[in-house]
């Protein structure tokens, strides 16, 4: 699948996205995808591949502070950036649309759900729930641990990536969210574009921000949480089942579904044929 470079104007910022649909015809059931804390729009390249159906339109997005969207020096507020997203669909005239959102991007798709609930049909949470594991804060920091700092060579940032404790295998699909997640310097060094302070304001204003418990109950739409409790870092999963389990107890209308892999690795290889079916299965 084919998916097109694009930029759109949005809540006074432009917002870099990929799109499936060259023609912007609106024709097809639209389909958006929120990546995770520091990712990029390519982080669910993989499950694009995974997808059989024609008649959807898949959009992803870059949220602000990455890969090329606008980098505004703050404004990283769970309500920041679901105002983004209200906007780009908006340009886009596009009213209502399924959300398919990753660790951080689905707080915010859940976000949107409850707050903007005329603009999303269904809800698919991948690896995101109310409580995460305890030790979330110290299992990202090999995750975290890249912003900031410049690589030699784009060769040796991926040396680098290919030793976290959560990439338990490379697939290629990895490449391009890789790729889209440095800037590449003029003297052949590379650095992430996500910076650690913009990052810092999106998980203190933002995931971590908002009273999950008290609130998920608002959100009726029809959802589905997505969990890979494989071994992500220390010894245990991102999200244990227990956990996950206990977010989709909480919604009004939601189911649980298992895949292989961890947090990182569910968006690759087997993983991704697993959330590919699963999803085209939830919304057809």
């Amino acid at each position: 699948m084919k998916m097109q470079s694009k930029f759109i104007s949005s809540n006074g910022i432009q917002l870099h996205f990929l799109d499936s649909d060259s023609s912007n015809s609106n024709q097809l059931e639209p389909i958006l995808f929120i990546h995770g804390l520091t990712a990029n729009s390519h982080a669910f390249d993989a499950i694009f591949q995974n997808f059989l159906a024609e008649k959807y339109r898949f959009i992803s997005v870059d949220l602000r502070g990455r890969g090329l969207s606008d980098q505004p020096s703050t404004g990283y507020t769970m309500l920041d950036h679901a105002k983004d997203i209200v906007g780009m669909l908006d340009n886009l005239d596009i009213t209502s649309i399924h959300i398919v959102g990753h660790s951080f991007g689905g707080f915010l798709g859940l976000y949107l759900a409850i707050y903007y609930p005329a603009m999303v049909k269904k809800l698919v949470l991948l690896d995101a729930a109310v409580n995460m594991h305890p030790n979330t804060k110290e299992m990202l920091v090999p995750a975290l641990g890249r912003l900031g700092k410049t690589f030699d060579s784009f060769d040796d940032y991926i040396n680098k990536v290919k030793q976290a404790p959560y990439l338990s295998f490379w697939d290629e699909a990895m490449l391009s969210y890789y790729k889209a997640d440095v800037f590449q310097n003029a003297d052949g060094t590379v650095t992430p574009r996500s910076k650690p302070e913009h990052m810092m304001e999106a998980v203190l204003k933002g995931s971590l921000g908002m009273p999950w418990g008290e609130i998920i109950g608002l959100c009726k739409q029809e959802t589905i949480l997505i969990n890979a409790p494989g071994i992500y870092n220390l010894g245990a999963a991102l999200l244990p089942e227990e956990l996950a389990k206990e977010t989709a107890n909480l919604l009004s209308n939601a189911k649980y579904e298992q895949v292989s892999g961890n947090h990182q690795t569910m968006l690759y290889g087997e993983s991704a044929k697993q959330i590919a079916a699963l999803i085209q299965s939830f919304i057809k």
